[in-house]
């Protein structure tokens, strides 16, 4: 689903979009919850009641390492990232392992 396409499904779907409008944390930026935002749209359908807690600590999993670059495991990454394809972030920071910076420092 496109950003286009989102903005569609929000106005053809307005009660779902008004619910999924709830979900926001009070610490989220309009830049962290654009695209949290559009991760939840984008699979909604996949997650029906009692379920929507995990698709939403999916969306925080997938904000986490994208925005604050928290690591989970290969499984967990490849699932949300499998789950966020097509969506587009801005500016997203660039993180350096420990390791990675130790091996610039010892060059």
């Amino acid at each position: 689903m496109a950003n286009l396409d989102v903005e569609e499904f929000i106005q053809q779907n307005r009660a779902v979009a008004d619910e999924v409008e709830t979900y926001r944390g009070y610490w989220e930026s309009e830049k962290h919850w654009q695209p949290r935002r559009e991760f939840i749209l984008r699979n909604i359908n996949d997650f029906e009641e009692p379920h929507m807690d995990q698709l939403l600590a999916l969306s925080m999993v997938w904000a986490n390492n994208v925005f604050m670059g928290c690591r989970y495991s290969t499984e967990l990454l490849e699932k949300v990232s499998e789950m966020a394809e097509g969506i587009e972030v801005e500016d997203a920071p660039v993180f350096k392992t420990r390791d990675e910076i130790m091996k610039k420092q010892g060059q």
